[in-house]
């Protein structure tokens, strides 16, 4: 196989017309998304979409265990310890946020193969697909407050359209959930078995696609096809939705410190929310109180807003916030003994908070004020 960073295919419908393929192409890193990925995703999406022959895009990662495990938080370090973490950041989710943006807004079908792990930079990848596709193995979660960093790709927009108080648990505790929930909370559409992804392959180049013309008729026959192929019977039990308003209940806060006492206090005896508990305990104070922060303050944003200010924080976290120290103790020593700017949630100034808000840009200079 190819070293690629991404693979690319143009398989013949029937009629002789095209669904592209395209592969994330890092499976020992579990495709975690390099900036070489972005732009290359980036530019074959364009391509496709200015293509009358292509009729609908599918989106997977190579290898058995991920569709994407995240950013490539491990080149963010790198540059960031090479002193030119603000320049590759800039470029980096710029870059990303950039194509999220664009899967958000695609017109013709595009299908994200979400099986295996899909976290951080895999969700944003994820989120805006019109078809999110889950399997029996799918895990996601936005674990970013293990790192030092908070759930940005536009989680800042999308937590808020899930019920009051569900995404701010999510981003606190960085919650895993499995198929069963992200179809209850709407960060996937459909579950298909695993063993079921050759079959529906082929039936998309086997299906009728005939003239059609407009995105509403590619539409048609995806989701006709889609519908021979979902089995939610294969989804795992719910591990969030049986909590729903007890989570709610510990998120119904006017801080972040509050938020954190509550959650830390429940004595519910519960493996996934004690595992929760736990993530949250050893995580980065510092991220908590953006979580928060950014939440709020995107309750009622457009998703371009979201993407912007959340590059500058982004790249702010990059030049003094706890971003290198938590990926040095995950993935670099991995000691897995961060040592946090701060020992805890209610002892974080607002004044660092805010410092780390600070615009970098103006809105005529922006790099995303093209969105």
């Amino acid at each position: 196989m190819t070293d690629a960073p991404v693979l690319f295919e143009e398989r013949p419908t029937r009629e002789g017309r095209l669904i592209g393929v395209a592969t994330l192409n890092a499976p020992r890193a579990l495709n975690a998304l390099s900036l070489a990925m972005i732009e290359q995703l980036s530019a074959r999406l364009t391509q496709w979409a200015d293509d009358e022959r292509v009729v609908a895009v599918w989106l997977e990662g190579a290898g058995e265990k991920a569709f994407c495990a995240g950013g490539d938080i491990v080149a963010l370090y790198k540059a960031i310890q090479a002193g030119e973490g603000g320049a590759f950041a800039e470029t980096y989710f710029t870059g990303e946020y950039g194509l999220d943006h664009q899967i958000h807004g695609y017109e013709k079908p595009l299908m994200v193969w979400g099986d295996g792990i899909v976290m951080g930079g895999g969700m944003g990848l994820m989120a805006g697909a019109g078809y999110r596709l889950v399997t029996e193995t799918s895990l996601l979660a936005m674990p970013e407050i293990s790192i030092g960093l908070y759930p940005d790709i536009g989680a800042s927009w999308f937590l808020n359209r899930m019920p009051p108080g569900i995404g701010a648990y999510l981003g606190l505790t960085g919650a895993q959930l499995n198929a069963r929930d992200a179809l209850d909370l709407g960060l996937a559409d459909r579950l298909v078995p695993r063993q079921s992804r050759e079959a529906l392959l082929e039936a998309l180049l086997a299906a009728d696609f005939g003239e059609a013309d407009d995105a509403e008729a590619l539409h048609a026959v995806v989701g006709q096809v889609l519908d021979r192929f979902e089995d939610r019977d294969q989804a795992p039990a719910a591990q969030l939705w049986p909590h729903h308003d007890h989570l709610q209940h510990l998120t119904a806060c006017a801080s972040a410190e509050e938020a954190t006492a509550r959650i830390l206090g429940d004595d519910h005896q519960d493996a996934w929310l004690a595992a929760n508990r736990t993530r949250l305990e050893v995580g980065c104070p510092l991220s908590a109180q953006l979580v928060w922060q950014m939440i709020r303050r995107h309750a009622r944003s457009s998703l371009a807003d979201a993407f912007r200010e959340e590059l500058n924080l982004s790249v702010q976290c990059c030049l003094s916030g706890d971003l290198a120290e938590g990926v040095r103790a995950l993935l670099i020593d991995k000691d897995k003994n961060p040592r946090w700017s701060h020992a805890s949630v209610g002892e974080v100034p607002k004044a660092d908070i805010k410092a780390l808000m600070r615009p970098l840009w103006r809105a005529e200079t922006h790099p995303l004020r093209g969105l």
